[in-house]
């Protein structure tokens, strides 16, 4: 069965089709009755009609009842079936993957977090990340079998197109979705995780039903998922949306990607440690003073969030100082693309105020005034299932545009 919808999806991608555009139709807005699927991609009703009678012979869509505040004869309403087929979604934090499954609704039915894992470039740690996925995917509810497509999410420039991560497993000769793919004896794609959690605000979370989105992942480093026009903006090879990587600073650090001052060495979690630790050994107090002083240790970014939450003084205004350049920085954002609405999003978002209104702040008094008052700046809806909701809905989605 499972085999047979892969097929079909296949033939669907290789021209543009009505099916193609309802299936696209039940992702962005869910449920439709007949006459709603025919205004909204553009075609007669009996047109729209023959095109779901054949999604529904290859097992994708189905009947769900019918429309109850409907005056007259009552339509009835359509979706995606949910078990015709499923994704697994893996997201790489600092020290840990995140892993999850959804239905073919795009839904969440299982995910496990904060498997621990460190990234190192070598054969025997791409081997891990194999095992890892292979181990989820034999406890999940459904059969191998059953699955349609895996999406893993990398840090920084990935080539989605040629399936390759600029700067990950750099010892590969083959692409990284053919060694995954070898590995897991799944298909496997591979997304820039901004880009990923982009579309999941896009698709289930704030921006749902919106044009313009930018998505800023405030995390170890800092990132951005571009959508315009209701599309995910990738550039020319899918490079697009290193925002951290903008030269800001004249503070001769240098950044993890080999420049000098780029935005990342002052805002972002890397950011934050370090000037956090700099306080600490200056003698400034916090309750992670122990652990830098006493036991030697380095502090982790969750460690500073936990501090956060607790309301540690010192974290806190390390925190504010980082979020006002943040807003500083975005405010470029804002006089370059003009958004509908800006999501804050990544691991760091969890601090929820203490992050966004300093950033708002700097926001509205960097950004030209009629631009910043078109943009909406919330906080990603999704959390810390952003990464992993994105990865699963980007499987759905390569799988259902593949070669058009």
């Amino acid at each position: 069965m499972v085999s047979d919808i892969i097929k079909y999806i296949r033939k669907l991608n290789k021209k543009p089709s009505v099916q193609s555009k309802l299936l696209a139709h039940f992702i962005s807005q869910g449920a439709a009755t007949i006459p709603e699927m025919s205004k909204a991609v553009g075609v007669s009703l009996p047109t729209a009609t023959s095109a779901l009678n054949e999604l529904m012979k290859a097992g994708l869509v189905t009947e769900i009842g019918k429309k109850d505040n409907s005056t007259g004869r009552i339509p009835m309403v359509y979706d995606l079936i949910p078990t015709a087929g499923y994704f697994v979604g893996v997201n790489p934090e600092m020290d840990c993957l995140a892993l999850a499954a959804s239905d073919f609704s795009g839904n969440l039915i299982t995910e496990k977090t904060r498997v621990p894992y460190v990234y190192e470039n070598t054969p025997e740690n791409l081997e891990k990340v194999g095992k890892i996925i292979n181990d989820f995917i034999a406890s999940l509810p459904v059969s191998k079998e059953e699955i349609l497509q895996v999406c893993v999410n990398v840090a920084e420039r990935v080539n989605p197109f040629e399936g390759r991560a600029y700067n990950m497993y750099t010892f590969l000769k083959e692409s990284l979705t053919d060694k995954l793919t070898e590995l897991i004896q799944l298909p496997v794609c591979i997304e820039n995780d901004s880009r990923s959690m982009a579309f999941a605000e896009f698709v289930k979370g704030r921006c749902r039903g919106l044009k313009d989105v930018i998505f800023v992942n405030v995390c170890w480093g800092l990132g951005i998922g571009i959508i315009m026009g209701g599309q995910l903006y990738y550039g020319k090879s899918g490079y697009s949306g290193e925002f951290g990587h903008m030269t800001a600073y004249n503070n001769n650090i240098i950044c993890h990607c080999g420049k000098i001052g780029c935005i990342e060495t002052e805002v972002s979690g890397r950011a934050l440690k370090r000037k956090l630790t700099e306080k600490i050994r200056e003698g400034k107090t916090s309750i992670l003073s122990d652990k830098v002083l006493n036991r030697k240790e380095d502090i982790t970014l969750q460690d500073i969030l936990d501090a956060i939450a607790k309301e540690d003084v010192l974290s806190l205004a390390t925190l504010q100082h980082i979020a006002d350049e943040l807003g500083k920085q975005l405010a470029g954002i804002i006089n370059i693309f003009n958004p509908e609405m800006l999501v804050i999003g990544g691991e760091m978002s969890v601090t929820g105020d203490y992050l966004t209104l300093p950033v708002n702040m700097g926001i509205k008094k960097y950004s030209l005034n009629i631009m910043n008052e078109d943009s909406q700046i919330v906080t990603s809806e999704l959390k810390d299932l952003a990464g992993i909701t994105g990865a699963c809905l980007m499987a759905r989605h390569r799988l259902l545009s593949e070669e058009r």
